[in-house]
């Protein structure tokens, strides 16, 4: 459909997972793509040039530049550079998260913090780059934050990366209000069960599949899902909604799945 043509989007955390499945769906809608990640020699981190290269199989023009959303300056040469190459930024999707998973009796101040400077203040500083362009340059704009599930359901271990996807569901709508005289929509996705990389840090194989036996619809969640919704709330067909959280969770916060 092409819903994105002609838009240039910007995307951190997208060398793979949730990011990347953005990052694919929206080249394939027409817009190109600026890849935010970490460098490739991170312990753990996969280069994101491979993303960059199947954009451009798709057609698109994309860009891969390296920065650490908790730096404010990195995350201002990020943009800068999008801006060198495009000329402009339409869409910005703040994705980039952290989690480790400990009791709290038991957590290291370190990780407390890593997941809060990346999964709340690397939020913050994007949407803060974003939004500085946008109204400077008159709007419109699209910015989307991804959330989570955890926002609302507390899972156990995670208290440092639950309470930063709540404080984002905060700021989002907070956002909005400031930027909808400028035609700037600032919604939010929570994923629920969603099959990455990162979710496979933390359960076996047997143990992602019997979620995804529970979860209503039957299934995990794929990266795609996730991309399908942000290229919808990028979309024109998204302009009169904005501060708003869309939950892509396949009715997981309904309930179990029922037998039959």
């Amino acid at each position: 459909m092409q819903r994105l043509k002609n838009k240039v989007a910007l995307i951190t955390g997208a060398a793979r997972g949730i990011g990347q499945g953005i990052a694919l769906c929206m080249a394939e809608e027409g817009a190109d793509v600026v890849i935010n990640d970490l460098p490739p020699d991170t312990p753990g981190v996969v280069d994101a040039r491979s993303t960059a290269a199947d954009i451009e199989a798709l057609g698109r023009r994309a860009l891969v530049v390296y920065g650490d959303v908790t730096d404010r300056q990195a995350v201002e040469q990020v943009f800068a550079a999008a801006i060198e190459r495009f000329g402009r930024v339409d869409i910005v999707v703040a994705n980039a998260a952290f989690s480790i998973r400990e009791y709290v009796v038991d957590a290291q101040w370190e990780h407390v913090l890593r997941t809060i400077e990346v999964t709340q203040f690397g939020v913050f500083h994007t949407c803060q780059a974003a939004a500085r362009h946008m109204v400077a340059r008159g709007g419109p704009g699209k910015i989307i934050i991804i959330g989570s599930i955890l926002s609302q359901i507390p899972l156990p271990t995670s208290a440092a990366y639950n309470m930063a996807k709540a404080a984002v569901n905060q700021f989002a709508p907070t956002l909005a209000a400031e930027l909808a005289p400028y035609r700037i929509n600032v919604n939010v996705i929570n994923p629920g069960h969603i099959d990455t990389p990162g979710e496979r840090k933390f359960a076996t194989e047997e143990e992602l599949q019997r979620v995804g036996t529970q979860i209503p619809w039957g299934r995990l969640g794929t990266p795609r899902d996730i991309g399908r919704a942000a290229v919808f709330l990028a979309s024109d067909d998204a302009d009169y909604i904005t501060g708003s959280a869309l939950f892509v969770d396949g009715g997981y916060r309904i309930g179990m799945r029922l037998p039959g």
